[in-house]
């Protein structure tokens, strides 16, 4: 079974629709620099708890956004392999990936079975 161009038309436009998302979300706490995204550090005063509120604000944002900018790695490369005509082939087993996976997880690289078998489920 092979995939359709609806299907992947579909596929594409939810992974557009993430992409924009997230970087919507990304850009509303970091600037861009020559380096990428960068935070924006908290300025809440000079107190040493301020200071400690502006280190924790700034760890829990670094957190988010490699969160993101995972996010959009997966959904860049999703779109590469929908170009090139190898989305929805697991990369391990080569096997088709089930529709309903890249439905519910239009990222997905891997099939089911090797999902469990190198995630030890």
């Amino acid at each position: 079974m092979s995939f359709g161009q609806n299907f992947l038309k579909k596929i594409e436009k939810k992974l557009l629709e993430e992409k924009a998302r997230v970087e919507h979300e990304l850009a509303e706490f970091t600037v861009s620099t020559s380096k990428g995204q960068e935070i924006i550090f908290p300025e809440y005063g000079e107190q040493s708890a301020e200071n400690a509120a502006e280190v924790a604000s700034f760890d829990s944002d670094l957190s988010l956004k490699n969160i993101l900018n995972s996010t959009l790695r997966d959904i860049s490369s999703s779109l590469k392999r929908i170009k090139d005509g190898t989305y929805g082939i697991c990369r391990y087993c080569g096997k088709e990936i089930s529709r309903e996976r890249l439905e519910i997880r239009p990222t997905s690289s891997s099939c089911v079975e090797c999902k469990r078998k190198f995630s030890n489920e």
